[in-house]
């Protein structure tokens, strides 16, 4: 059996490895258009800044390694510019741009995706970059060597955006971020995001949000980032991470069918509208496992698992149908952590899609042991049944650990329920008695069964104090930084010898620091006859965050 496989990162590699596994003796064939193969995409921001030294710890392969170890035919610079699936046929270019043939009885495609580059004005400029592979880091590298960069523009603010944002800091250079959304790292909610908007600003990092570049300049041995708004930001250096697209000219070419989302349709077993033909990572179309709808998801961790599963079928047959991406992602911005797994709440609501959310706030291992930092979880979920649909995180230490837990109950379609039931390790420098997860757990689970009705930080602050008695149940200390318009104070411990101070005419939206005081208030009042009581999601905390301006300093 000959098995061709187009591109050799990522999935490619993975799948010439196991296939190579499972068959001594098939013939394997690996066409990559670069010159390297096995190399680490989400480390190259790092070995930018400097974090990585060595730029051969980069590679995990070479192709010559990976030839020898697995018996492959390793072909770098041979870019494939024709598919004949009906003879089961390639027409190959060589770096020199002769052109040859090549069968396969299976063929892989593994392509991935290109950065995009919009057509506007002087963004062809000398200090402009993308960064998707090692050629573009050498450029990048090579140029902050050869110049003097103290002002660095980032255009697009997803998670490779602020990664570079983060690496061209430490190599010294002044940031601004230009994003045309309204917040950082589309993935998750604003609330989450806001975290990231107050530390990126603690760190220096100047925020454009809800801006668009309408064209570069060269000025003065600049580069004048003109946005829309009439600002003008000159930079020593310019990175575009607006975004990246499936890349699907050789299917189109060969008439393979297409998805809906712009990627390279397959069916369960990855194999494309062509018989033989399969394909895998950044540029496939998949359904995804809580909505059914075909998605694009541009992460390294599906891209390997589709290329092990994908060699099975190859070589075995159409056996081992894939389950699905439900995008689940980290990233470090300075010293936060950030991470999501699932639908967060604006893509659900998007869809249609009904759904409830809670918020908790926890230490990342017990407050008596030194060292713990806060941690935020957000959970969106069935309103009636508590299935999860995602989750989110931000903090400095562990949230790693509670999202990839809470994926893999997601994947399992597992509930708020479930989350009360996960069995942690606990000794006081990991976690807590209960994990911030349990009580991210405990905290849906009275969501869901009414126990404790919420109102969001939106609806708090659109609520009307005339019409609702905004009540604040944390301590007059804590007042005296910061609170909501219009609220009255009455610290919980005092709460039931003040109730005469709280009108029962009107509902009462309660809070406190960050939810559990505002709890234990609101079971207080709905059993000493107060009927619409609500308490704030994730209290002040989510709130201050996120309705805190961003000022640039």
């Amino acid at each position: 059996m000959k098995h061709v496989i187009i591109g050799g990162v990522a999935g490619g590699a993975t799948a010439a490895a196991r296939i190579r596994r499972i068959d001594e003796f098939a013939e394997i064939i690996i066409l990559e258009k670069g010159k390297y193969i096995s190399y680490a995409n989400c480390g190259l921001p790092y070995y930018i800044g400097g974090i990585i030294e060595s730029r051969d710890e980069l590679f995990l392969q070479t192709p010559a390694s990976f030839g020898k170890r697995f018996n492959v035919d390793v072909r770098v610079e041979n870019t494939v510019v024709g598919i004949d699936t009906d003879g089961k046929t390639l027409t190959i270019q060589r770096a020199d741009g002769n052109k040859y043939t090549e069968t396969y009885d299976k063929l892989l495609l593994s392509p991935g995706a290109s950065p995009v580059k919009p057509p506007l004005e002087g963004i062809d400029s000398d200090g402009i970059f993308t960064l998707r592979d090692v050629p573009d880091t050498d450029r990048i590298k090579n140029y902050l060597n050869t110049h003097t960069i103290q002002k660095v523009v980032v255009v697009g603010a997803g998670f490779i955006g602020l990664e570079m944002a983060e690496n061209l800091h430490h190599a010294g250079a002044e940031i601004s971020i230009v994003e045309m959304a309204n917040q950082v790292m589309a993935p998750v909610d604003f609330s989450i995001a806001a975290h990231v908007h107050q530390h990126l600003l603690h760190k220096g990092v100047k925020l454009f949000l809800e801006q668009t570049v309408e064209r570069f300049k060269q000025k003065d041995g600049e580069i004048h980032v003109c946005l829309k708004s009439g600002k003008i930001i000159p930079a020593d250096m310019v990175l575009l991470s607006i975004g990246v697209r499936p890349e699907t000219s050789l299917a189109k070419i060969a008439g393979m069918k297409i998805g809906e989302t712009g990627g390279i349709w397959v069916n369960a077993y990855l194999e494309t509208s062509a018989k033989d033909v399969y394909a895998v990572g950044d540029a496939i179309e998949y359904p995804h496992p809580l909505t059914g709808k075909p998605w694009l998801n541009y992460l390294a961790n599906p891209a390997n698992r589709q290329g092990r599963l994908v060699a099975d079928n190859m070589v075995k047959g159409n056996a081992e149908k894939y389950e699905g991406a439900i995008g689940t992602a980290i990233a470090k911005v300075f010293d936060l952590t950030v991470a999501t797994t699932g639908l967060p709440a604006k893509r659900l609501k998007q869809l249609n899609i009904p759904y409830q959310i809670s918020n908790t706030h926890s230490g990342s291992h017990a407050g008596y042991y030194p060292g713990g930092t806060p941690m935020s979880i957000k959970l969106t979920f069935d309103p009636v049944t508590g299935k999860l649909y995602g989750a989110q995180g931000v903090g400095q230490e562990g949230v790693d650990k509670r999202i990839d837990q809470i994926a893999l109950l997601i994947k399992s379609g597992g509930s708020v329920f479930d989350l009360t039931k996960v069995e942690h390790c606990y000794a006081p420098p990991f976690s807590s008695a209960k994990d911030p997860i349990a009580i991210a757990g405990y905290t849906a689970s009275n969501v869901v069964t009414g126990q404790m009705p919420i109102v969001t930080w939106r609806e708090m602050q659109a609520a009307n104090p005339e019409e609702v008695t905004i009540l604040d149940v944390r301590t007059k200390e804590e007042t005296k930084y910061g609170k909501i318009e219009g609220s009255l104070n009455i610290p919980v411990d005092d709460l039931r010898e003040r109730l005469d101070e709280i009108p029962k005419d009107k509902p009462v939206y309660v809070y406190c620091a960050v939810g559990l005081r505002g709890y234990l208030a609101l079971k207080i009042l709905t059993q000493r006859g107060f009927s619409k009581v609500k308490n704030l999601s994730g209290g002040y905390k989510t709130f201050s965050m996120a309705t805190e301006p961003i000022i640039n300093k």
